[in-house]
């Protein structure tokens, strides 16, 4: 009878075709979103005047195309609607949905 011991069993096993020890990936890594946190002179310009003529506003719209952190986002919006330039749409939980500000439509009788 044949003993074996840890180092034999372990030579035959790596030996056997087994290409090592399992190399775990690293995942994907996601940029951090260079995003400020107060308003320049450009970005205050650019809400003035290119905001109030999107169909759909929400804070998620201007963190994305304003590069601006989502709470100054959310102050802009209140910022707007109380000045008239946006119309709220809806307001769900955290959720923000406003349009820009049309005429106001008068029924004729």
């Amino acid at each position: 009878m044949v003993r074996l011991t840890m180092d034999t069993t372990a030579a035959g096993k790596s030996s056997a075709g087994s290409k090592g020890k399992k190399k775990w990936s690293k995942g994907k890594v996601q940029d951090k979103a260079n995003n400020s946190v107060i308003f320049n002179a450009d970005t205050l310009a650019k809400l003035e005047k290119e905001v109030p003529t999107y169909k759909l506003i929400t804070p998620s719209v201007l963190v994305d195309r304003l590069r601006i952190n989502a709470s100054l986002a959310r102050r802009a919006l209140r910022e707007l609607e109380a000045r008239g330039s946006i119309r709220l749409v809806s307001l769900h939980n955290s959720q923000l949905i406003y349009t820009r500000a049309t005429a106001p439509v008068t029924a004729e009788a």
